[in-house]
């Protein structure tokens, strides 16, 4: 499997409510790196499956109900992979509804990615997170 169909196939499985793809396909020291001004970005770098799942994906399931990131573009650059999608979803505290373009960078070796880079709408992030 390329690089591009394991990354197609981690957000198949995680609109279906299953990350564990996108975590078999992580390096142990992946480094993960929320977009500058996210509220997430506080812990920046996240490193390893573990930091990712509880800082990242933990904190997005506490705050946002039917949580969505829905690629409209996978850019197959071998070693690195772009992802370009929107995020949506319902913030819990607000009701407010989160609806967000992304550029996913991810960088591979070894058929493991070690390296993910976020961009989105990180003032609506800011705006909408708690």
């Amino acid at each position: 499997m390329s690089n591009a169909q394991t990354i197609q196939a981690a957000y198949a499985a995680f609109a279906n409510n299953d990350p564990s793809v996108l975590f078999g396909a992580m390096a142990p020291d992946i480094q993960w790196h929320e977009a500058q001004g996210n509220p997430l970005a506080d812990r920046n770098p996240y490193v390893g499956a573990q930091a990712i799942g509880e800082g990242v994906f933990g904190r997005l399931l506490a705050a946002i109900d039917h949580f969505t990131a829905v690629p409209s573009e996978i850019i197959d650059g071998g070693n690195h992979v772009i992802v370009l999608g929107r995020y949506g979803g319902t913030m819990k505290h607000t009701g407010a509804t989160l609806d967000a373009p992304f550029c996913h960078v991810y960088r591979f070796e070894g058929g493991h990615i070690v390296s993910f880079q976020q961009y989105t709408d990180t003032a609506q992030w800011a705006q909408l997170m708690p």
